[in-house]
């Protein structure tokens, strides 16, 4: 089988292409130019596209770099611009995934011949049985609990994943870099990147901002919409922020409960006021083989950051690519724009039932 393998220049994508290398697959590793800017961290920087190219060739594989700066532009720095504008606290990792990895890169490796896409995520694909007794694919949790990113991944839909190759999803990070030491890799000890690519860690989210769109002043006002402060711009201000919203000192602990960038307003109150009995996502896509009139009063697990914590809900209501959620227990308000993923149990063999947008 010939496979394209997306190497960021980290050890996941570079033991991802050593294994399906040695399993007898056709292997040519790809790294994607996805940010014209400057970049000090993470997949985008000249340091990464250099790393791949020196992995690739210890793997005695070919490698190629595509330049997908426009799409990358378009599909997820954009629309990251936006959300800021517009009060939302976007995921842009996950964007990357659904318009680049999986949309962009496929298409691509289609027309040159592949027959499959690999990339090195803590991931597996899961097959289950339907209703009907077919076997449909979905996304499921990376044995590495501590490094999962099925959550990352939770746009894919199903026609890419037979199309799709996750080869370190069934292992272990430490057992990754074991792997990759023992090969020999420079990419061995490197470590992971945490950061979002177009921003640099020596100018940072406001300056990137700053250059793209008006930053406004806003009021911080209580509950009772009394003012206590002031934040000099509140596109950057997100629900459940502390830090930086010009409060007085030793005050109550006040977070952010609201933020109105139409009304240049941001509401704050006690971290109790901050907990919530209900959710809605909007813009969710479904598992192909999930029956969604069938979910209302169904409990599932859900996860609403990266790394964040499992709880328990309810679906109280879905149809129209929107769900309601119903916590057992109540928790913390989840910001308008982060992802919010579904699945069927919280347990190492979870797999996504769904994902989309908190309102």
């Amino acid at each position: 089988m010939r496979v394209l393998v997306a190497m960021s220049g980290g050890v996941d994508s570079s033991v991802a292409a050593a294994r399906l290398r040695d399993a007898g697959h056709d292997v040519v590793g790809v790294t994607m130019r996805l940010w014209g800017g400057p970049s000090d961290t993470g997949c985008c920087s000249a340091t990464e596209v250099a790393d791949a190219r020196r992995a690739a060739a210890q793997l005695g594989v070919d490698h190629h770099v595509f330049d997908f700066s426009s799409e990358f532009e378009r599909h997820v720095v954009d629309p990251y611009v936006a959300d800021h504008a517009a009060g939302r606290t976007p995921n842009p990792c996950v964007e990357c995934n659904r318009h680049l990895k999986f949309d962009v890169l496929l298409r691509r490796a289609e027309v040159l011949g592949f027959d499959a896409v690999a990339t090195g995520h803590h991931a597996r694909i899961a097959d289950v049985v339907d209703e009907g007794g077919r076997s449909r694919r979905r996304i499921g949790r990376g044995a590495d609990r501590t490094k999962d990113q099925s959550y990352v991944l939770h746009p894919i839909v199903d026609a890419d994943l037979a199309r799709v190759l996750l080869p370190i999803g069934d292992s272990s990070k430490a057992d990754v870099r074991a792997e990759a030491a023992r090969l020999g890799l420079r990419t061995a000890a490197k470590p992971d990147s945490q950061d979002v690519c177009f921003i640099t860690r020596a100018d940072g989210r406001r300056a990137f901002l700053e250059e793209r769109i008006d930053l406004h002043p806003a009021d911080v006002v209580d509950e009772a919409g009394r003012s206590v402060g002031r934040t000099d711009a509140v596109e950057l201000v997100t629900i459940g922020q502390r830090k930086g919203l010009g409060l007085a000192g030793g005050a109550d602990r006040r977070f952010v409960l609201d933020v109105d960038v139409a009304a240049a307003t941001v509401t704050v109150g006690p971290p109790e006021h901050l907990r919530t009995d209900d959710l809605r996502v909007d813009g969710v896509r479904w598992a192909p083989d999930v029956a969604t009139e069938h979910l209302v009063g169904t409990d599932v697990a859900v996860q609403c950051s990266a790394h964040g914590s499992v709880d328990a809900a309810t679906v109280s209501a879905a149809g129209g690519g929107t769900v309601a959620l119903r916590w057992h227990e109540p928790r913390r308000r989840v910001a308008p724009g982060q992802s919010v993923v579904l699945y069927d149990h919280d347990g190492d063999d979870a797999t996504v039932l769904a994902g989309g947008l908190a309102r």
